[in-house]
């Protein structure tokens, strides 16, 4: 006949913190119908249920050594309910999550706003390659909305010295950013952060 099987929970608490697994499995046996009981009865799903009574089981053979548990009854039935609550927790963030990620407005423009970000970082990262006087003739184009007349008196140069760095500039970025590598560059570059 089994021992452990009338021996008190504080006599199985003792034998499980020294890692006795037959005390372990006296008290499973003790208690899991009634957990899964609670367990049900505040999740509403079989399944729910019965994941949460091995996770709290689970969790009582990890930290046998460290509990120190006068009602194993009364214990093992209130990590019964946290558990199921941090489950309503988890699920109800999901949903959030789910809800914001599903919604095709919100979608489109986070994706939208991503690219669009890396791409003027990237179009930043260009401009800083370029010669000095084509990356300022840039600047005050596309920055500040100079017209190449305005650059060219700004800067004392002639207006078609102006248009040059001006066309040189621009068929650079065209062509880096017409790169079939592109997006793996931006999904790298995004996922890197």
């Amino acid at each position: 006949m089994n021992r452990y099987l009338h021996l008190p929970d504080a006599q199985l608490m003792m034998s499980l913190r020294e890692g006795d697994n037959t005390a372990f499995t006296e008290i499973y046996n003790r208690y899991w119908k009634k957990l899964l009981a609670i367990a049900y009865h505040h999740s509403g799903d079989k399944t729910i249920a019965e994941e949460i009574v091995q996770e709290v089981f689970i969790g009582l053979w990890n930290r046998r050594q460290e509990l120190y548990i006068d009602h194993v009854a009364a214990y093992l039935a209130t990590a019964v309910r946290l558990a199921v609550f941090k489950q309503y927790a988890r699920e109800k963030r999901r949903a959030e999550i789910k809800a914001a990620v599903t919604d095709p407005v919100l979608s489109s423009w986070d994706e939208e706003k991503i690219y669009s970000r890396f791409q003027q970082q990237y179009i930043q990262g260009i401009v800083e390659q370029l010669p000095e006087k084509c990356r300022l003739v840039f600047r005050l184009s596309r920055e500040e909305g100079l017209s190449i007349p305005e650059i060219a008196q700004k800067l004392g140069i002639a207006e078609k010295t102006a248009e040059a760095h001006l066309t040189k500039a621009l068929r650079e970025l065209r062509v880096k950013l017409n790169r079939p590598y592109l997006w793996a560059a931006i999904l790298l570059d995004i996922f890197h952060r």
